[in-house]
């Protein structure tokens, strides 16, 4: 048995102490967002799980996902599971508090993120919120949909909301610098903030002609703007994607592209695997989003856990050093606003 599954044991037993002796959603004192272990909704824009996405806002996750697609056949950054064509979300594009809940739904990215800005107008000091966003087929920078086009509307409709890469990289020379220095602010100092992940899409990495994926390209942005001074335009982290040994960014051959990551993002199961070193990513202060969190064997219940088994999951991986578990607990608040120190400490 492995360090990393021999602590994850230790953390499973620990886990119910763990919630008995703090309140759920209580910080870890002076916590760095970096070393803290937290809790994700996937695809938190579906009506199943919540009806409006100001319901997920308000749920206490930390991490909430968004599926966005770019394509030729529609104007927008249309957000969707499966329907490439139209949007098919809990979104509102709300201009108000007031218009949460009230407005129509199936809105496109800048709805959702409209809902985010005035949901966040209305809770000042929020919980620093992780937006994932999985570009299901990829930028489309000939039709206008490209990393700098999804820069000007993020900033347009969320401001100096938005914690991004020129944020964590101010006075060094990349994130990958910045993170290893300890860049990464407390969790009080990134309060009333959402910080934004890319990942490339499923349908992306099927393409078998697309050869530019999401990571690629907006790390190429990032590059880019950093050159022209321009960094703090920036309103993304790109992930690596997928659960890999070593250090996965070596699968970049543009070496001048490694430096640009500092998130991570894969299956949960994967990276307890042995094999995966998971206190790499820890100590050098890089963010690990493991995914599918109920799936570590032995599995537990996708949506519907009990309480105690999930609580049991988070602290499961929060000792395998994860950043985010990430599942489909929607049905229980109370662990979605867990956060616990990061590698069991």
């Amino acid at each position: 048995m492995n360090k990393v599954r021999c602590g994850a044991a230790v953390a499973v037993a620990a886990a119910a102490l763990i919630v008995v002796s703090a309140p759920a959603g209580a910080e870890p004192a002076a916590a760095t967002y970096a070393g803290s272990t937290s809790v994700g909704v996937h695809n938190a824009y579906e009506k199943d799980k919540y009806p409006y996405f100001a319901d997920a806002l308000d749920s206490g996750a930390a991490l909430l996902e968004l599926d966005v697609w770019t394509n030729g056949f529609g104007s927008s950054w249309r957000v969707s599971h499966s329907n490439p064509l139209g949007s098919n979300s809990n979104c509102v594009n709300a201009s108000r508090a007031s218009d949460l809940r009230t407005k129509d739904r199936n809105q496109d990215l800048g709805g959702c993120l409209a809902d985010m800005r005035a949901w966040h107008d209305a809770h000042p000091g929020h919980r620093p919120i992780l937006v994932k966003v999985e570009m299901k087929d990829g930028f489309n920078a000939k039709g206008g949909r490209g990393p700098a086009e999804f820069d000007a509307l993020v900033r347009r409709q969320l401001g100096d909301a938005v914690y991004g890469p020129g944020d964590l990289t101010a006075g060094h020379a990349t994130p990958d610098e910045a993170a290893q220095a300890g860049g990464w602010p407390d969790r009080s100092a990134l309060a009333g903030k959402f910080l934004i992940e890319l990942i490339p899409g499923t349908v992306e990495e099927k393409n078998p002609l697309d050869h530019l994926w999401t990571d690629v390209e907006y790390a190429t942005h990032l590059k880019d703007l950093a050159a022209q001074g321009q960094l703090a335009r920036s309103t993304a982290f790109p992930a690596v994607h997928g659960a890999a040994p070593g250090d996965p960014r070596e699968r970049y051959q543009d070496r001048a592209l490694r430096p640009w990551f500092v998130v991570f993002d894969g299956d949960a199961a994967t990276y307890l695997k042995d094999g995966i070193d998971t206190a790499w990513y820890d100590t050098r202060h890089y963010l690990l989003v493991m995914t599918d969190a109920h799936k570590v064997p032995p599995e537990i219940d996708g949506t519907r856990p009990t309480e105690a088994a999930a609580l049991a999951r988070v602290g499961q991986l929060a000792a395998a050093h994860a950043s985010f578990a990430t599942a489909d607990w929607y049905p229980l608040p109370s662990v979605l606003r867990t956060v616990q120190p990061r590698g069991g400490a």
